[in-house]
């Protein structure tokens, strides 16, 4: 060590302190052995490195500023404790700043400040270093712990030389080893502080190993951190890298991360958004997960969703209902024409509602052909109560997570469509249309109709549990609608939730209705017409209804106007004339073509073997029509036009029947060995299947065994025993609205359809004989063709008497 103690002796060669030019240094602790380049700006600092400089030994004080931030700094800002060093190199700057090279010598301690004009100058006291005998092995082995802790991060930092490790392997002397050692550690400045200000050695060489043992273990979390985010690196962008290499420095930096507002932000929406118990507790818990995790990370953005689903769903959230019965008989009224008993069962609902406030009753199941209104209707009900509308199609779901939701372990995993919808629709009691519930179907993938039974049940939808949310919601205040086209395709479970209301089709006053007071305003206004430029006639509408469209509901009739609508669009743009159009029949076929139906489906006369049925399918009742030719052979019977199994085992029943009767209809009782018989349907390519055509059959077979013709304008429906009896059927309305749109003058029904009759519409029932019959014996007369005074019987009194052929009707007969 460089003996300087004669700094401290007066001329009495009493020990005495030394005035010494004091250096506040910033961010830097100087130690002994220590060789550091300073740059200097302060006026003050500059003067007392100048007067340094202008002394022989050129010694100056360096004492380290408690706050860097202070400018002018005080007595109470500077260290007591620091290093008298030398000045070693002084070079002025242009921009006015001093570069010094300084060496520290000894520790040194302030006994007191003297203020100067230029510059601070310090009386100092040194500072002997203390080397405890006592503790001779203690200090070799803290010693040696340094040199391995300085070794060991020499290993991880690579910017230390081996030069200086062999450097610092060799020392032996305590004090110096202390010194370089610290010197060259990125130690913060309160701790290099410390070790500057420690006095005993080995209290010194104490805390350096510990802070040697700390700072170890930063380079190496550091380390992980920088191997963490370069394996994320090579599966993610850079960009990603750059982001979790900031939150990894802010996280070590101990400031806010960068996703902290949105966090708050995040928390906010949770404390201000009402929920039931259950849903408040699971967000707070997915919540502190979420805050723990790194938000880049594909499990954080999981739990941000989860998060995001269960606050944005409208858990207490109504419409404000008003339920005014006359308001929302005129708001059904005004939407649709006909339908008279869906809107009295609808406002039936309503009125029960708006007395007890909440009702768990029946789901309302509107089922009928395509175009007849039910999706409509539905939305008219959500408008007359004031809720909001919700509407979901199910054709072609076959997975059950379609409904119940993916459970989140899934990638990819969402809520179910009943949840989604209700996030859309903002309300808890939406009037809730489920579209062609009969349209699904099912695989590997589960029963999404069995997945419906909980929704659909009032007795379990106030706690509907979504796979995705896990969560109970309460579905009981929405008001469901479902549509269909046929009711068998149904399950069975499901339609005993449901209360089934049938539309049937249009009658042909019922569409032309329709087409005045809705299709025809609507198509004309948009294809850009006024009332005043374009009119239709009546007869041109019924042309339309009865020459363009076959359907049981309006939408080919609407297709049809909107193709008339277009075309008077064109000519009016064409010819740039503002005379009012008129739409005549003869206006319609000059617009629209060849008429793609004739005006009537009947025969133009009677003929033999041709029976007219009545068939009931998706799209409402159609006419059938059953022939018959016999021909010479073996007794061979043909059935064809495609027709299914059920309807195969009439005609084999029909045949029977005739010939168990062959006597009494004067048919030669060998019939069945000298002919074949061949019963064909037309139209083969659709296939038919069903017990109703029956009686049919079995008409149309007698018809050409007897030579007889049937009437043309007759039409008939009912299933045949082998012992004659006629059985009940299904779809009458749908039937009979069929035939008299076909041009139909009398129907043959059976007795115990007798009862179904109250719904045909007046306007019908009044332009039709409708006769019912228990047996085929009550048939045949009003189907056949009989002249005057002739009977179709070869003994009168053989008629048949249905208290001796059969047994009484069975009132329980399933309905076809």
């Amino acid at each position: 060590m460089v003996n300087i103690t004669r700094f401290f002796k007066n001329e009495d060669n009493e020990q005495s302190g030394q005035l010494l030019p004091l250096l506040p240094l910033r961010d830097i602790v100087i130690f002994p052995q220590m060789v550091a380049p300073l740059f200097v700006g302060r006026p003050k600092s500059v003067a007392a490195l100048s007067n340094a400089m202008n002394t022989a030994d050129k010694y100056i004080f360096l004492s380290t500023q408690r706050s860097a931030n202070v400018d002018n700094p005080s007595e109470k800002d500077i260290s007591r404790i620091g290093v008298i060093g030398t000045v070693l190199q002084l070079l002025r700057l242009p921009d006015g700043t001093v570069k010094a090279l300084v060496e520290g010598k000894q520790r040194a301690r302030v006994r007191r400040f003297i203020k100067a004009e230029e510059f601070f100058q310090v009386e100092l006291e040194p500072i002997v270093d203390v080397v405890p005998a006592s503790g001779e092995a203690e200090t070799e082995a803290l010693a040696r712990k340094v040199k391995e802790g300085f070794e060991a991060y020499a290993k991880l930092n690579k910017n230390i030389s081996k030069d200086l490790v062999a450097k610092v392997a060799g020392i032996d002397d305590y004090i110096k080893l202390a010194d370089v050692v610290a010197s060259h550690f990125s130690f913060k400045i309160e701790d290099k502080q410390r070790i500057l200000e420690a006095v005993p050695v080995n209290q010194r060489l104490d805390l350096l190993v510990e802070l040697i043992n700390l700072e170890i273990e930063v380079f190496r979390m550091d380390q992980r951190i920088k191997g963490r985010i370069k394996e994320q690196m090579e599966k993610t962008q850079k960009n990603y890298y750059l982001n979790e290499q900031m939150r990894a420095i802010r996280k070590e930096m101990g400031t806010e991360d960068e996703a902290a507002d949105e966090l708050q932000e995040l928390e906010k929406r949770i404390k201000r958004k009402r929920m039931p118990r259950e849903a408040a507790n699971k967000t707070r818990q997915e919540f502190k997960k979420l805050k723990l995790m790194t938000p880049m990370s594909a499990e954080a953005t999981v739990v941000r969703n989860y998060i995001e689903w269960i606050i944005s769903l409208p858990w207490f959230e109504r419409s404000r209902t008003h339920i005014d019965i006359t308001e929302a008989e005129r708001i059904l009224n005004e939407d649709h024409y006909g339908l008279e008993k869906p809107k009295e069962r609808i406002l039936e609902y309503l009125a029960v509602q708006a007395l007890v406030k909440k009702i768990r009753g029946p789901i309302l199941c509107l089922v009928g052909p395509p175009g007849v209104g039910k999706t409509s209707l539905a939305r008219s009900v959500a408008r007359a109560t004031g809720r909001r509308f919700v509407r979901l199609s199910l054709g072609g779901v076959r997975d059950e997570a379609e409904i119940r939701g993916h459970r989140r372990t899934y990638i990819g995993a969402m809520p179910g469509k009943i949840i989604q919808s209700l996030k859309k629709a903002g309300a808890n009691n939406p009037v809730f249309c489920l579209d062609e519930v009969d349209k699904m179907s099912m695989d590997f993938r589960g029963d999404p109709s069995a997945a419906l039974l909980e929704v659909l049940d009032p007795e379990q939808n106030y706690a509907f549990n979504d796979h995705y949310m896990d969560l109970d919601y309460d579905l009981s205040e929405i008001l469901f609608i479902t549509t269909a086209n046929t009711l068998p395709d149904i399950p069975l479970p499901l339609q005993d939730r449901m209360e089934i209301i049938r539309l049937p089709g249009y009658t042909e006053h019922e569409k032309y209705n329709i087409a005045k007071e809705f299709l025809v305003p609507k198509q004309i206004k948009l294809n850009g017409l006024t009332a005043e430029q374009v009119t239709f006639s009546e007869d041109a509408i019924y042309t339309i209804i009865n020459r363009y469209t076959r359907e049981a509901g309006v939408r080919n009739l609407e297709r049809e106007i909107a193709s008339i609508c277009r075309k008077v669009a064109r000519h009016v743009v064409k010819t740039q004339t503002d005379k009012p159009i008129r739409v005549n029949a003869a206006a319609v076929l000059k617009y629209l073509g060849p008429p793609k139906f004739k005006k009537t489906e009947i025969e133009e006369e009677d003929q033999v073997g041709m029976a007219t049925g009545m068939a009931w399918t998706q799209v409402g009742g159609e006419l059938l029509f059953v022939e018959t030719l016999v021909m010479p052979g073996r007794g061979q019977v043909m059935v064809t036009g495609k027709l299914g199994d059920v309807m195969k085992e009439s005609a084999q029943a029909a045949i029977s029947f005739v010939r168990s009767r062959a006597d009494l209809l004067n048919i030669d009782n060998k019939f069945y060995r000298k002919y074949d018989l061949h019963i064909h349907i037309p139209e083969g390519a659709i296939p038919k299947d069903g017990p109703s055509a029956g009686i049919a059959m079995c008409t149309s077979v007698i018809s050409a065994l007897t030579r007889r013709p049937t009437r043309r304008e007759v039409a008939m429906t009912g299933e045949i025993t082998l012992r004659g009896r006629v059985l009940p059927i299904g779809g009458l309305k749908e039937k009979i609205i069929a035939a008299h749109r076909g041009g139909i003058k009398k129907i043959i029904i059976p007795k115990e359809n007798e009862k179904d009759l109250k719904d045909i519409p007046d306007t019908i029932a009044k332009q039709l004989e409708i006769v019912t019959v228990e047996h085929m014996d009550e048939v045949l007369p009003h189907a056949l063709v009989l002249g005057e005074g002739e009977s179709l019987f070869a003994n009168q009194d053989a008629h048949f008497d249905l208290s001796g052929v059969d047994n009484p009707p069975d009132k329980h007969a399933p309905i076809n």
